[in-house]
């Protein structure tokens, strides 16, 4: 579990394709004391340390179905990715419940500079409209933001949220090297999934 404050901006050192369709990412992490098994937020995804040194380097085993689903499948070396480490019962919760689970690719659709501030679109499918609502917590690219706007879907399939990025998380997150169109992962807010799930006991079916 993970709060989505993200604690370093790790740069992708190797990208190695194995045999079975799966990828091991090489990263420095910047991380001391990192644990063989210990979980870490990669760009927002939960990954297994599979081997780790002192100076913080650390290798990720992705598996086909990870990469099918995030933007892990297109980084290459040298590319800037979001890091946190799992939380512990002690850790102030900043930000909201991140699981690691991401639940599809919002497209970058807009950057505005606001005075030192940046207003930031995005395109996200239909799928996930339930899920968003102003002044609600989502996750992108494993950093705990809040929505400003949710716009209706359109006859894509598609809808638009807005979102504000202050300073400190402009300069400390990778958001501020994405371009336009670049894929980035989204995990809604669990609360809203579990509140879906358990309501469906309760809809009746409409006669319409």
């Amino acid at each position: 579990m993970f709060s989505g404050i993200i604690e370093q901006i790790g740069k992708i050192e190797a990208v190695a394709r194995e045999g079975d369709g799966a990828m091991r990412l090489t990263v420095g992490t910047g991380f001391a004391g990192l644990e063989l098994g210990e979980s870490v937020a990669v760009n927002g995804v939960c990954l297994t340390v599979v081997r780790h040194d002192p100076q913080g380097e650390a290798d990720f085993f992705v598996s086909p179905e990870t990469l099918d689903r995030t933007n892990l499948g297109g980084v290459t070396a040298g590319a800037a990715v979001n890091l946190e480490r799992a939380v512990t019962l002690a850790t102030r919760l900043s930000g909201h419940l991140v699981q690691g689970h991401v639940d599809g690719e919002a497209r970058l659709v807009e950057v505005i500079d606001d005075g030192g501030s940046w207003r930031i679109g995005l395109s996200l499918p239909a799928a996930l409209h339930r899920f968003c609502v102003e002044k609600g917590s989502i996750a992108l690219n494993g950093i705990s933001l809040t929505l400003n706007q949710v716009s209706a879907c359109d006859a894509d399939g598609r809808f638009r949220i807005g979102l504000t990025l202050i300073p400190h998380t402009w300069a400390h997150t990778n958001l501020q090297f994405a371009a336009i169109h670049d894929p980035i992962n989204v995990e809604v807010d669990v609360m809203a999934k579990y509140v879906e799930q358990l309501c469906h006991a309760y809809l009746k079916p409409s006669n319409a």
